[in-house]
């Protein structure tokens, strides 16, 4: 039977452990039979979750002939890890386990050197750091997660249970991972590309923070947004400014900007009766279809979807002053 260890250790999240212990735990197949055996484990017997402690029964041993290997958040990523730990994880990457982390369980593997010149993804807040402190990953921080064969990586808490249905789904199929996803009141699989649904983080606040021009981009959607024409509203070479965004949001100028525009997009849906055509327009798409592309490429949603989804039944809509104002905040 598949083997899937989860790893428990001082400052985990006890939701990001819990996740994968009810998913697996619960997936059955079609004879009824449980589809995974699944053991909590780590370096020590008991474990601090911060407002409780755990005892885990099963040791670092279990990393040895596990098929997957699940590494949930730390609470705060400066905290240490225990080195045996990151042992066991690179021990179990070379003998061909799956390893998969959930949150800012990216900054586990990260430490133990198996995302490197890798595509991974953490939550929204967490992945401008990642990226500043491994250049060697790709970091998205858009996505809700990335399957790169053997090591997959996951945003927020919640995309932790979509990493874990994908991977059911990956095992035994459509109709085990369905079943699953009923038992855990879930759609059956919200798709890895999907965006996480809040784009922006907070940028830094020393003196060197692009807040300034982010600014200026949020407020200037309709014009043409070349890279050139931002690093000359932001006084610096183009390749200081890429640098710059890259320290400090993660991505590249243009990915923020396209970032931006779908944000926008997202908000006018969500607060206004306006037609795709005007709010391709009002958010700096070239044309309608440019606009439902990039959108569906961002969220994985069409925009007419995303509106119906997120659209308040029975609330006016707002204006679209006041839903630039909504934008601000």
């Amino acid at each position: 039977m598949h083997l899937v260890a989860v790893l428990a250790f001082d400052g985990v999240v006890p939701f990001d452990l819990a996740v994968p212990c009810d998913v697996f735990g619960r997936a059955r197949l079609a004879t009824g039979q449980p589809a995974y055996r699944v053991k909590v484990c780590g370096a020590t017997q008991r474990v601090d979750a911060g407002l409780f402690q755990i005892t885990c029964r099963h040791a670092l041993t279990a990393l040895r002939t596990a098929q997957t290997v699940i590494v949930p958040g730390l609470a705060d990523i400066d905290r240490a890890v225990d080195a045996r730990i990151l042992r066991a994880l690179a021990a179990a990457v070379t003998r061909g386990a799956r390893v998969a982390s959930i949150c800012s369980g990216a900054f586990v593997l990260a430490r133990a050197g198996l995302l490197d010149g890798k595509c991974a993804t953490t939550h929204w807040l967490a992945a401008p750091e990642l990226a500043r402190r491994y250049p060697q990953i790709r970091v998205d921080p858009a996505v809700l997660y990335v399957d790169a064969g053997n090591i997959l990586t996951s945003a927020g808490a919640a995309a932790g249970l979509d990493l874990c249905l994908h991977l059911v789904r990956r095992d035994h199929g459509a109709a085990v991972a369905a079943d699953s996803a009923r038992l855990a009141v879930m759609p059956l699989e919200r798709a890895g590309g999907q965006a996480q649904f809040i784009l922006h983080e907070p940028p830094s606040e020393d003196g060197a923070s692009l807040e300034p021009v982010l600014g200026w981009i949020r407020e200037n959607l309709r014009r043409e947004l070349s890279l050139s024409s931002i690093a000359r509203r932001a006084a610096m070479s183009s390749r200081s400014l890429s640098r710059r965004f890259r320290e400090q949001t993660g991505t590249t100028p243009s990915q923020w900007v396209l970032g931006a525009r779908v944000h926008r997009a997202q908000q006018l849906l969500e607060v206004t009766d306006q037609s795709m055509e005007r709010v391709a327009t009002d958010v700096g798409f070239g044309s309608t279809a440019t606009f439902r592309a990039r959108f569906h490429q961002m969220v994985g949603l069409s925009p007419r979807a995303y509106r119906r989804s997120f659209r308040a039944n029975g609330t006016p809509a707002a204006s679209p002053t006041a839903a630039a104002r909504h934008s601000r905040t």
